[in-house]
């Protein structure tokens, strides 16, 4: 209860503490992440994804310090590919955001995937809670770059944001389906590059064959210059801070922003259902050498993947393929 108090009260190293307890499934970081979960659900989340290589980190700094002029607290976690040696993030986003580093209204956490499909944690959902429950206003989760997978930041995210850079291939990603399903704004970074205007076009041609719901939000297409012309760079991360702020409006007055908070707390109840049922049955099977047995059985064509997955079931969870 202790630990959830210095949360609320937003001490960093708490905070920091305890996501890495999260990440590494700790016993008692669920009770903390239990004791803390009725505080949550005030921040803007705010997913920024896209290529790697697309300046995702470049934009994120911009907003940090752009919101903070408005007296907005700002958390961000850094999702990065995973070491293969420690199992921790390698790129270090901290480092790219050391400026904001004094200031204690900006809390960053860099996070690794460690191996997990679209781009993202099981441990980010908690990492949110935790740092809503530390009363950020606005939190901004940043992708790791993985390509169409990423299209589960959607079950984080109030507003997702796409980031595309001209002259990347990204003419031909966007036609992709799910990847541009994803996006409430589109960004293209880095806009000084030749290619931009037919990227412009690329976009709002697929835009205007999507369905158009009468008071949907139809989301736009930006641009920010080159990071090394300051003023150009600043009046494109203004645009792009504001339109995020109009999109978190749009959901509200729209009625529309609980289903973005259920569509979270479902995916959350399926992670937990996972985490708390599926994982000690695959650990157990494991360090018993049962999985290796069925893997056996499986190459000499004795039995079937189904077969063995009911056997499974109705031993430990005493169901069977009849119920």
């Amino acid at each position: 209860m202790e630990r959830a108090q210095k949360i609320r009260e937003g001490d960093v190293r708490t905070a920091s503490r305890l996501i890495r307890d999260i990440e590494d499934n700790a016993p008692e970081a669920r009770q903390t992440v239990r004791e803390i979960f009725c505080h949550t659900g005030n921040a803007h989340v705010v997913g920024i994804t896209g290529s790697p290589g697309a300046g995702k980190s470049t934009l994120v700094n911009g907003l940090i310090e752009l919101y903070r002029t408005t007296g907005r607290t700002v958390g961000v976690l850094a999702v990065d590919p995973t070491s293969p040696f420690t199992g921790g993030a390698i790129l270090g986003d901290r480092i790219r955001m050391q400026r904001h580093a004094e200031d204690p209204e900006v809390f960053v956490r860099s996070m690794a995937t460690r191996g997990t499909l679209g781009g993202l944690t099981k441990a980010v959902g908690d990492a949110i809670h935790v740092l809503d429950a530390m009363g950020k206003d606005l939190i901004i989760v940043e992708t790791v770059g993985a390509g169409q997978q990423e299209v589960q930041i959607m079950n984080y995210a109030h507003t997702v944001v796409l980031v595309l850079v001209p002259g990347m291939g990204d003419e031909i990603q966007i036609l992709k389906a799910g990847i541009m399903e994803i996006a409430d704004i589109f960004v293209i970074n880095k806009a000084d590059r030749e290619g931009t205007h037919k990227l412009q076009r690329e976009l709002i041609a697929v835009l205007d064959m999507s369905p158009n719901t009468k008071g949907a939000w139809r989301p736009p297409v930006l641009t920010v210059e080159n990071v090394y012309e300051p003023a150009k760079f600043r009046k494109g991360i203004e645009n792009v801070a504001k339109t995020i702020l109009d999109h978190y409006g749009h959901l509200v007055s729209n009625d529309t922003l609980d289903e973005c908070r259920r569509r979270r707390s479902l995916h959350e109840l399926n992670d937990a259902l996972t985490s708390c049922i599926l994982e000690p049955i695959l650990n157990r099977l494991i360090t018993e050498g049962e999985i290796e047995r069925m893997a056996d059985q499986l190459l000499r064509g004795e039995a079937d993947p189904i077969t063995l997955a009911e056997a499974i079931a109705g031993r430990y969870l005493r169901i069977t393929s009849a119920e």
